[in-house]
Parts: structure tokens; sequence; C-alpha cells
């Protein structure tokens, strides 16, 4: 980890909290001064940008080679379906394995698993069973490799930057978010192969920042000879007991799983407002640019507002301005209403998430994460499954306010929920 040297004692430490010390104040190192900070944030920024880039590929590649929007279909489904079915697993083990190997092994595997793609299809061999092997492999993959990279940050930073790194690697989202479907569409236009090649680089240079970061990503183990369903069981039980917790997993469920389908929403919404393909391009490029800017909000806010003040609050304005949507009489207030609603995304996500990082026990770490990546990727088949649905029975305008339900009812709920109106400042946990 960061060494430094404590100029008025001549000791040194070897944390990634990294100190700089007097003899009677400290002060963290800052964190764009943390090399391992550094390099593990510039990774996954570019390995982040590159998953988005295949995200677009696939189904635009599929669609070419097999002409069955159903097998598209498919595909993207494998891609999606490993959070499911190893979400819980995948916590167990992110908490009982070495997390810097473990991401090592995960990067280097997707790596290898998208250059197969274009290798296979410049030599004439590329097969329907072959993509959909290699969105398995990748989907699985980087459900290990999401879990682990989260629970790893403790050990990067110094735990009263948790609030202020979850915020910047909450950009990391935004960024990738905004730049990879424009780069996959883009790199797609000159040459097929062209995003998978990208794509497999980006894994590389991921491997390769992770190798020269120093940081041990977890504190020592002791060797379990449990079976991993014990130890699933274990962190369940766990966060049922801690009512919080417990409170914020059905938060982020009852808020994130009605928006899953946002995209078919808006596509819907602007086609009655007469938009064309390319005002439809930039309406859904504008939530990218809100998420960017509200990232910018966060760091303060968290240091002004308590934790429940913060979750509260943002759930609200996730609720309200997800409703405005149904009542945009043209393209540009509905682009307004969007870029609007993303702006409070980076504040709630990252609030949430230094909560859990602070909140509960390291060796639990990964089992605790994975409950909430389940509910959140996990929730992704039914969230599109029902906006299809209500869009094809309802219309478009009538499913926003639908689905504004659960969204308005859980906010109320939290405003009078008594442990989390009484949650301090995250600096103070």
């Amino acid at each position: 980890m960061t060494q430094i040297h404590d100029q008025s004692s001549g000791e040194e430490t070897g944390d990634g909290a990294a100190l700089v010390g007097t003899e009677q104040a400290w002060s963290y190192l800052p964190l764009w001064r943390n090399r391992d900070y550094v390099l593990l944030w510039c990774g996954q920024l570019v390995s982040s940008t590159g998953s988005q880039v295949s995200l677009l590929a696939f189904p635009l590649l599929v669609l070419a080679v097999t002409g069955s929007p159903a097998q598209a279909g498919i595909v993207s489904a494998l891609r999606g379906l490993p959070f499911v079915l190893f979400s819980l697993p995948a916590g167990a083990l992110v908490d009982r394995w070495d997390r810097k190997k473990l991401m090592l092994f995960c990067d280097s595997g997707r790596a290898l698993a998208l250059a197969s793609v274009p290798v296979a299809l410049w030599l004439g061999h590329l097969s329907f069973i072959q993509l959909c092997l290699v969105a398995m492999t990748e989907g699985t993959l980087m459900t290990f490799f999401s879990i682990a990279e989260l629970t790893c940050l403790p050990h990067v930073v110094a735990r009263e930057q948790l609030p202020t790194t979850t915020a910047q690697y909450q950009a990391i989202d935004t960024a990738s978010w905004t730049l990879g479907p424009f780069l996959g569409g883009l790199l797609y236009s000159l040459g097929r192969l062209l995003p998978f090649v990208l794509t497999s680089c980006t894994f590389v240079c991921s491997v390769l920042s992770l190798f020269f970061i120093r940081a041990r990503f977890q504190g020592a183990r002791v060797e379990s000879s449990r079976k991993v369903w014990h130890e699933v069981a274990e962190g369940l039980v766990w966060l049922w007991r801690a009512p919080l917790l417990r409170f914020l997993a059905l938060l982020n469920f009852c808020l994130v799983m009605p928006v899953i389908g946002f995209t078919l929403i808006l596509i819907s919404l602007a086609q009655g407002l007469h938009a064309s393909a390319l005002m439809i391009g930039i309406l859904i490029g504008g939530g990218g640019l809100g998420s960017v800017l509200g990232t910018f909000f966060t760091q303060p806010l968290q240091k002004r507002f308590t934790f429940g003040q913060l979750t509260i609050g943002s759930s609200w304005i996730w609720a309200i301005s997800w409703l405005a949507l149904a009542i945009a009489p043209n393209i540009l207030v509905l682009g307004i209403a969007n870029f609007v609603s993303f702006i409070i995304v980076p504040l709630f996500i990252s609030v949430q998430s230094s909560y859990r990082l602070l909140a509960a026990p390291e060796h639990l770490q990964g089992r605790v994460q994975s409950v909430y990546r389940l509910l959140t990727y996990g929730s992704q088949p039914v969230g599109m499954a029902l906006t299809g649905f209500l869009i094809q029975w309802l219309g478009p305008i009538w499913t926003v306010i639908v689905l504004f339900v659960p969204q308005g009812l859980i906010a109320l709920i939290a405003t009078f929920y008594r442990p989390l109106r009484e949650a301090p400042l995250l600096s103070k946990l």
C-alpha cells in the first residue's frame, strides 16, 4: 500500500489509508495522490467503458450473423443471467478468496472471451453458440469482478474517504454509460470486429492496472471448511438482523426495478411526440450528462446532510422526476425531465454504497454487497418484461404513472422510517 514518511517522527505507514503526520494532527493522503486508488479508478474507467461498448455491439452482431431478433434477445439475456444465478454464492466466495487474484483472473478471462469473437469472425467461423458462450462467460466473470471491486475499496482508501470515493466511482458508470454506446455504434459501423477488439483491450488495461497496485484487497483470512451455501446463509441472516440495511435493500429494489425499462419508455414517449431517431439519441444521451452533473453535487452534499436526509430526499426526487416524464408536452421538456432525473442517480447510489461499506463487517462485505447486486441487476428481466407489457397494454404515459406507484410508496415509507431519519452523517459512522 501507499507508503509515506511522517516528517515529525520518521515513522512510516503501510496502509492504503496513508497518513501525513505532524506532532498534533494527522490528515489522510488526498485520493488523487493515492497511487493505488488512481490506478484502480483509471483501470476501471477504461474497462467499464469497454463493457458498454460490447453491450451494444453484441445484439448488433447477433442480428448480423443470425438475422434473428429472438436469438439476439437470448444472447443479451445470457449476459445478464449470471447476476441472478451467481450473485449470492459469488459474494461468499469473494469473502473467502483473494480478491485481487480473483479480479485479475476475471478480467483476464473477459479479455480472452471477447478476443475470441473477432478471431472467429476473421476466420469465418463465428457461430451463434460461440456468441452465447462468450456472453455467458463474460457475464459470469463480471458478476464476480463487480462484487470484489466494491469490497476492495476500504483497503485502498481511508475509511473517512469512502463517501468521496464512491461518488467518484459513480463517475465511472456515468462516463461509460455516456461514451460506451456511442463508441460501440461508431466502431461497429467501421467494422464488426472492432468493438470486440477494443473491449478486449480495455480488459487488458484493467489487468495491468490491478497488477501494479500494491494494496491488499482484504484483511486476514481464516480458513473455512463450511460449504458455500452456509456462508451465504450467514450473510443473509446478518443482513436480516440489521434493520436499516434490510430496509435499504427493499428501498433499492422498489426504486430501481420500476425504472429498468426507462430506455424503452423514453423511445415510446419520444416517438409519440414525433421525434426523429437523432433526437431520440440526444434525449437518451442527456441522461448521461445529467448523471455527470450529479457527481459534482454528491461530495459537498454528503458533508452537509445526514445519511438519512440524503436518502429520503434523493428517494423523493428520484420518484417525482420519474413522474415528470408522463406530463412532458414536447420533446424539449421530456429531455429536460430526463436530464434532471439522472442528476440524483449518482447521489443516491454513492450514498447507499458508502453506508454499506461503512456498516458491514469486513468479513461479510462480499455477501452483503451481493444481495444488493442481486436485487439491482437480478431485477432487470422482471423490470424489462413488466415495462414492455405495460407499454403495450396501457401506453407509455400510463406506464410511467403505474411504475411511479412503488417508487412513491417506498419514498413515503422511508420518510417515516425512524432508523433512517435518525441516521447520522456518513463521516460519523
